[in-house]
């Protein structure tokens, strides 16, 4: 079937194989989600100014509606390997995982730090935020942010240079992207790429679906904001309850939050790597492009 399929890609026209050239596909997907996210900020420049609540379940439904339309359209066409990674069969399922497993792991995380003192419960928070803090800080980064790294660079950079080669790549540039956040250090963006780039990349890995990584990335974040009051990527953020953040920041993630913190480190990147093994022993480990072509002409 490989060789079949190796054979009529080497007979399409030249600029079909241009087109569908995984790094050439990547390129394209990712000039449509600048399109689309160009077309979701026009949209919300012509919308009248509304209360912060009302804004922030605005502007995720905007970005994420333009999103999901650019990707259902266009960009789950390209390539050599067509296929939809946001599928509705596995939708409720796998999205209900990854929800789980982001307040379990970062529930976690906030227990180790409390037990080693790094952090305390002050006082009572409340609830003002919460529509916001569900749509701005989890929704929209967990739809927006997954729909680009997953969705677009990790699968086609897989596509190219085998699952190895994507999940260090994709996982360098998530952290790398989160230096230019409040407080950001080049510690926190390391911590990040490890402890969530494996994290989110071993979930897609092991699904071959968005729905898993995006509903891990979305409670993450607001557990650790909305319920336990923890700046979430160095961004402050008013949970349940009022907590501080004391002690050495390698155990309390200074500034940029517990993310940063060799806890997080430690909890979200075992997890991650558990993830990858899942994917490798039940077969979901791409190889390189090359080497599966010369496999397959290799086949009698």
């Amino acid at each position: 079937m490989e060789q079949l399929h190796a054979d009529a890609a080497d007979q399409s026209p030249l600029w079909r194989r241009i087109v569908d050239f995984p790094l050439v596909a990547m390129l394209i997907a990712v000039l449509l989600y600048a399109f689309a996210i160009t077309i979701a900020i026009l949209i919300l420049q012509t919308l009248p100014a509304m209360r912060s609540d009302v804004s922030a379940v605005v502007h995720a439904a905007v970005f994420v509606g333009v999103g999901w339309f650019a990707y259902k359209v266009a960009i789950r066409h390209l390539g050599e390997r067509t296929r939809d990674d946001l599928p509705p069969d596995d939708a409720f399922k796998n999205l209900g995982r990854g929800l789980l497993a982001g307040l379990l792991l970062f529930g976690l995380v906030v227990a180790v730090a409390a037990a080693v003192g790094a952090y305390r419960i002050t006082g009572y928070g409340g609830t003002g935020e919460l529509v916001a803090d569900i749509f701005a800080v989890a929704v929209m980064p967990g739809f927006m942010e997954e729909l680009l790294f997953r969705g677009i660079l990790f699968r086609w950079i897989e596509e190219f240079a085998g699952s190895w080669g994507a999940l260090a790549v994709t996982s360098a540039l998530f952290g790398l992207v989160h230096i230019m956040n409040p407080n950001a250090t080049w510690f926190s963006s390391f911590a990040i790429a490890l402890e969530a780039g494996v994290l989110l990349g071993g979930a897609y890995m092991l699904t071959r679906s968005l729905w898993m990584p995006m509903g891990l990335h979305a409670a993450w974040n607001f557990t650790q904001g909305f319920i336990f009051d923890v700046p979430v990527s160095g961004t402050e953020e008013n949970g349940l309850v009022q907590a501080k953040l004391s002690g050495p920041a390698l155990l309390s993630g200074g500034p940029f939050g517990l993310e940063a913190s060799v806890i997080a480190l430690v909890i979200a990147t075992a997890a991650g790597v558990w993830l990858v093994l899942l994917a490798v022993r039940r077969g979901r480990l791409v190889q390189p492009r090359w080497v599966r072509r010369r496999l397959a002409r290799a086949e009698p």
